[in-house]
This record gives structure tokens, sequence and C-alpha cells, in this order.
């Protein structure tokens, strides 16, 4: 950020060395990358006036200028095809130096005396960027008021240092005139000269020329408005333009000037609409439909999405909220009704959509950093003042401030032992009170505690070390004398649920799923919807005394209602592919005992990303993690579940969880339409069969010889009988098992299948050859004949 020294003195009283300013603005937090002195490589260039053109004698394209510079007349000779007689222009005397250390001296242009040079702002050492169009080409022609004689250097305000600095995204607040000018108050102990706008005339009534603003999205935090009518677009006067352009913003027009001045000032984006342009009288902030068109500022055709928020005339998109506005309504010059918007959108979506849309822009830049929430009426009202005070339009009376949920400041409580414990000094409480107030942080002092009352623009203090953190920087790190350090240690670590659990985690990550947090408060009503019988165990359950309320009332006994509550939250928002897992606790009544018996258990869920399998292969690679390779399933037995699509899980013959499709009524009962996938694993108990240390084998050396078979048999069988038996009868050399096809039809006959699946062989030691792969295989293929009655098809 560029902060002209020049502006800064508007509000603060610094006299003071430029680099002193800068070297203690550092210390305190604000890093300074660099000072700029535009003016340093720049001496005797004037002001001067044009008196009379005549045409030179020897060359058609140059032009003899007499020009007054208060002091005598001189000669100069220019091939500028934008001079005229009158015009007020700076002027490069002999002996001046210009930008990219050029010297002027008297000469002659084909046989012509010339007595120095008109100057461009090119030549004075500006940046294109901040040239307006109108001084692009051409000699700068400066306002006919502007005084002859005097220092075109001061005159374009090229004479203040420029002091640049780094601003963190954590301090959106210093990304404005007026919170560096309250950074360099608060560093400096010297009062702040800031006074709220005041607009003196306001004529007729806001209501005749606009009916009404809507916030149709909760993404828009407040809409403020005011409209302005005689409006004549014109440039801005000389000193608008100075400030804008040493901040780095070139200017463009009166409107559009005061509107990017007061965003500088106030760190508050603004916008303004050409009020004629509006299809109707009213404004609506909404999010944007998918694939709604909007032409940008920019001249480009902007593709929305329904996460986009959209600034609407109530039939069109005419602007995207907090980055850019419409093509359609923007000023120009036959403006002559002005819609004054300050606004305070939410920072995630205007990230979201500037990152998106590959669009950035001031606005968006701190709009996505966090804005002040007060600043809106506060920027408008001062575009107002500074357009009444330089009389290039009428203010309207009245206003719209459409602000639903209105922002509070927050309270801080801080203990005195607690500042000087992390900061290692022995302040008072009136010298922690007094730093803070130089923050302009409110106090009040009870005893050795404070209560601090946080400015709204300061988003980032949300506890009491934050506080502490300002304490110490406007105190200054550097004169916090170094201690040692103090304190005693103590081996810590986590248990070994906790170190299980951190196993388990990675896994599910790495595999695409995120970690849920819910609460262990859940309604009686979960029971009903997961199609729980009466006398279902899962309802013993442990009543809240004092519950927030029927929703919060019992203490869950199981995670899967949690679960289901999440998945249907993120359905019905529109969110694809979500999958999540969940350690916590529940809690089972024991006769006998005040307190329920915890319970650590594993939740997962999923929906759009698998099916059953896709769980399984997930259950296995958790358990694997834990040094848990062999496990049984059996068809589970649980309401909520799909009963020919779930298993219960058992390792060493004990029960440990379940998993499956969840069952078509429950997914009715939670308004889903999505197929949808639970596990839900009791953790503790898989800690009695969990391994800490792994035994890793020799990558084989050998290749496998894979073997597919089918089967028609019973559709009772269970598919995890069929790989029981070929593990069983396998041998050392079955290295895997898994089904690839289950098909029913009539022509199998009537409470039939098929059943495919793949064998892989392996020796550790050799090359197998067919007769042993056939011998293995026959087994197995036998075994299954016997046991199920099954065939085996060609």
């Amino acid at each position: 950020m560029f902060l002209p020294v020049k502006w800064l003195s508007d509000y603060i009283d610094l006299d003071l060395d430029i680099k002193k300013v800068a070297d203690e603005l550092s210390l305190t937090g604000s890093h300074v990358e660099s000072i700029i002195n535009r003016a340093g490589n720049l001496s005797k260039v004037v002001v001067g006036k044009i008196l009379k053109i005549e045409k030179h004698p020897n060359a058609d394209k140059l032009v003899v200028c007499q020009l007054d510079v208060k002091d005598e007349v001189i000669q100069i000779v220019t091939g500028a095809q934008n001079v005229f007689e009158g015009a007020v222009v700076p002027v490069a005397l002999p002996g001046a130096s210009l930008a990219g250390g050029v010297k002027i001296e008297k000469g002659e242009l084909r046989g012509v005396e010339s007595n120095g040079m008109l100057c461009s702002l090119e030549e004075l050492g500006y940046d294109q960027s901040v040239i307006s169009k109108e001084a692009k080409d051409g000699i700068y022609i400066f306002d006919e008021q502007t005084e002859i004689g005097i220092s075109a250097i001061e005159a374009l305000g090229l004479d203040g240092e420029i002091i640049e600095f780094e601003i963190t995204p954590n301090r959106p607040d210093c990304l404005s005139i007026i919170g560096m000018a309250r950074e360099t108050s608060a560093t400096f102990d010297i009062p702040l000269k800031l006074e709220k706008p005041q607009i003196k005339n306001e004529v007729e009534d806001i209501n005749e020329y606009f009916d009404d603003i809507t916030i149709e999205t909760e993404n828009c935090k407040r809409f403020y408005a005011k409209v302005l009518k005689d409006v004549e677009i014109k440039p801005s006067p000389l000193w608008l333009q100075n400030h804008l352009v040493a901040a780095g913003v070139r200017p463009i027009n009166n409107i559009v000037d005061l509107t990017n001045f007061v965003m500088l000032e106030y760190g508050q984006p603004l916008h303004a609409y050409d009020l004629d342009d509006l299809k109707s009288r009213k404004i609506v902030v909404r999010q944007a439909k998918d694939d709604e068109v909007l032409k940008t500022l920019d001249g480009e055709d902007r593709t929305l999405k329904s996460e986009d928020i959209v600034i609407t005339d109530g039939e069109k998109a005419i602007g995207l909220a907090g980055i850019m506005g419409g093509f359609d309504s923007e000023i120009k010059p036959t403006t002559k009704r002005v819609l004054l918007e300050g606004a305070n959108f939410d920072k995630a979506s205007i990230r979201k959509t500037s990152k998106r849309l590959g669009l950035r822009s001031e606005a968006s830049s701190r709009f996505e950093k966090g804005v002040d929430i007060t600043s809106a009426k506060l920027a408008v009202q001062r575009v107002c003042e500074l357009a009444e005070e330089i009389k290039f339009a009428d203010i309207i009376a009245g206003e719209f401030d459409i602000y639903p949920e209105k922002v509070e400041e927050k309270k801080i409580k801080l203990r005195t032992s607690r500042v000087n414990k992390l900061i290692g000094m022995e302040f008072t409480t009136e010298e922690v009170s007094k730093i803070l107030n130089r923050l302009f942080i409110e106090t009040e002092v009870k005893g050795e505690e404070l209560t601090a009352t946080i400015p709204t623009f300061r988003l980032d203090l949300e506890i009491e070390e934050d506080l502490i953190e300002e304490i110490a920087r406007i105190y200054g790190y550097h004169n916090i004398k170094a201690k040692p350090l103090e304190g005693s240690l103590s081996v810590g670590g986590r248990s070994e649920l906790r170190m299980l659990e951190r196993r388990v985690k990675n896994v599910l990550l790495s595999l695409g799923f995120n970690e849920f947090m819910t609460y262990s408060f859940v309604s009686p009503k979960n029971f009903d919807k997961l199609n729980l019988h009466e006398e279902d165990e899962l309802r013993n359950v442990v009543k809240i005394i004092n519950p927030l309320g029927e929703e919060y009332s019992i203490m869950r006994t199981t995670l899967t209602s949690n679960m289901m509550e999440v998945l249907s939250y993120n359905a019905h928002r529109g969110n694809l592919n979500v999958a999540g897992f969940e350690f916590g606790n529940t809690f089972i009544p024991k006769e006998g005992q005040e307190l329920p018996t915890e319970v650590t258990k594993l939740s997962i869920g999923f929906y759009d990303l698998g099916d059953f399998y896709f769980l399984k292969e997930v259950i296995r690679r958790a358990l694997w993690q834990i040094g848990i390779e062999k496990f049984e399933l059996n068809r589970a037995k649980t309401e909520f579940l799909h009963p020919g699509v779930s298993a219960e899980l058992f390792v060493e013959g004990e029960s440990i969880g379940f998993f499956g499709e969840v069952h078509p009524i429950v997914l009715e009962n939670y308004d889903l339409k999505k197929k949808c996938y639970v596990a839900e694993l009791d953790f503790y108990k898989l800690l009695d069969f969990a391994e800490e240390n792994y035994l890793f084998k020799e990558i084989p050396k050998y290749p496998s010889v894979k073997r597919d078979l089918a089967f028609i048999m019973d559709n009772e069988v269970p598919a995890y009988e069929i790989e029981k038996i070929a593990r069983e009868n396998g041998s050392d050399l079955l290295e895997g098992f898994k089904v690839f096809d289950i098909y029913r039809s009539e022509a199998l006959g009537a409470d039939k299948k098929s059943i495919a699946f793949s064998l892989i062989f392996r020796s550790l030691k050799k090359t197998l050859v067919e007769t042993e792969v056939s011998e293995v295989t026959d087994k197995i293929i036998k075994v299954i004949e016997d046991k199920f009655d099954a065939t085996l098809r060609a």
C-alpha cells in the first residue's frame, strides 16, 4: 500500500523526519517496503502560461511559443499538438532536471532559439498506469486558475514522500489512509484529527428518485445508498487528482475519482450507478443464477455461478458485488443522476468468486480480507460531503440503509497479570489501559482487570492474547528486555487410543474424507428417523436436566444419526461427493451408576463417492493401518441399514460394528434422494486387537497367477462365506480374493444367483506352475460345490 505523507498530514500533525516515521512504524508492526521521493530528480520546473503561438519558419511540425513564467517571458519551440494560446503548462527552464536524468539547456531548433521545454507528465516521472486518458498524449495542461510562476513540482504534489507498506492479511483496517493514520497516532502518541462527514445542504426527498433496496442473500451484511442529482461529469480538482496519483490510482472523472479517493481514505469500496440506466426504481441484492451472464466494466462477459453475489435492478444484474460494476450502468459523460452505494459483503464469498473468475480489483482485495461494516455509511456520506464542497452535484435528502443484523462492538476481558507474564514486563493496569486507548480501544478498569471495547474496524482482535500482542508491539518489542526462560519441563504424549485415532485419521483423510464434529446432545426424534423399534436398546438414553430445547434434550447413544444429519444438510445445499468421519463418544446409561459409560466410536459416511464395496475397502485400509488384517463379516441386523447391502464386522469373533447402505425408509425420513453409506465401529474395542509395530514383507519377486470363477448357488449364501472357504483351502499360495460380479435373473432360477470372484495366487519362493494352481483351485471348487450345492459356471 502507498501512503502519501501529504495525505497522512490531513489527519495527524507529524513534524518528524520521514525516515524516523518509517522506522518507528516498522517497529510497531507496519512493515515499510520503501520510501519514494518522486521529486528527487526534478528541479527548475515551473508553471507557465502560453501567451502567443506562431508557426516555425523552417519546420511545418514545430511552433514557437511565448510563455509567461511570472518573472519573464521566454521563448520555447515545441512539436506538441495539444498546446494553445492561454494554456497553463509545466515549463522546464534552462538547467532543469527531468525524469530519467534528462537535462534541459538553452539551444536552437531549426534555427530558432528555444529556452526550455514544455513537459508531459511522463517526462515528470509519472508512471503510464496513473496518467489520465486526457493527459496521456502531449503536454500536460493545468487548470487555467493555477498560479503562474510557482513550482510545477509543488502544483502537481510531487514534492511529498510516499511510504510503501506491506500490509499483512490480518490487518485489513490498515489498507486505508485513516487506518495508517490510526497506527501512526498510536505509534507516536499524537492525536488523530478525524471528524464525521457533514452534509450541509440536502434537497428534495430520496423517495422521489428511488423506491427500495432489498437484500435476498445472507452474504450481503449491509447496503447503504444515497442519491445525487444535477451531476456535472468533468475532471477532478488538481488536489484530488494529485492524491490519487500519489496512491497509485489513475484519475478518471470527478464521480469515479471521489469513490476511489474515499475508498483509499476509509478502506471502504464504493460504487456509483447511473440512476437513469436502472430498469426499475429499486435494487435487489441476491445470489446469481447458474450460467447467468454479466458484462462487467472491463467489457468482458462473465458467466456466473450460484455462489456469486450480484446487484440487480430488479430485472437483471448490474454489478458483481464486491468486485466490479456492470458495463450497462457505469458513469458516463452524460450522467446526471447517481445512486451511490456503500455495502458490506461476506469475505469468503468474494474471495471465491474473485479467484474463480480470475478477476481482482481494488474492491475485491479489500472485501476478501474484511471491511468494517460501519464504514459503509461513513464513506458514502464522505463522498457526498466532498461532492458538495467541490460543487458538482446536489445531494438528495434521505437515505436507504438495509442493515439486517447490526454488528456490536466486542468486549474482551484482560488481566494485567497475564499481560506481564506473557510479555515479561511489569506494566501497571493504568499503563496497559493507556496503550490500548492509544489504539482507540476503550477500556474500563476494575482492579487489575480491564474490559476492552473493540472498535468494529479491528476485525483481528478476538481473545485476550490478541490484546497482549497489541500492547507488546506498541510498547516496542525492541524495548522488552531479554529474560531467561522459566518453567518446569514434563514429558507428554498421546494415549494409545489417540495414537490409533491419528493413524486411522490419516488413512481416511488420504481417501478424501473430511473430519466432522457434531454435538453430543441430540433429539429423541433421531431414533424415529433411524426407524428403530420401540424396544431397541439405543433408545435407552441419558436425559439432560436443563436442555437447550427438545432438539438437544438427550445424550447420543449412536453416531449414525449425527452422520445422517450432516449428509442431509450437505445434500440439501447441493454439495457433491460428500464424505466424512467422526470420532466421538456415545453415552450409555448403566444401572447402578450415577454417570453413563462413555464409549468412543468411529462413524463414517458418504454419498456420491462409491458403493458398499468402496466402504468395505475404506474400513479394511483403516483396520490395516492399526495392525488388524483379518476380520469376518456377517449379514447385519440393523434396522436403519439395507438388509441386502449391509454387514456386521467381527474381529476374532467379537462384534466391532456395522456398515452398509442406508435403508430407503431412513433416507426418506432425512429427505435424501441419494444413496448413502454409513459405518459405525466401536473404536475402543479395537485397542485389544491393534498392533503398534509392523512387520513388513519383501516385495514379491515372482509373478502372480489369477483365476476367475463363477458359481450358481442359493441367493441366501453370503459372499463372505465363499471368501472364508477360499482362504481356508487356498494354502499359503492364496494372496487375494475379490468378488467382482453378482448376477440374478429368471434364467438362473428362483432364489438363485451367480457370484463371480477372482483368486490371486503367488509364491514367495518361486514361479508357480499350472499344476500347483489347479490343485488348490480344484480343492476350493469342490468344497464350495459340496457345502452350498453350487454349480460351477463354464
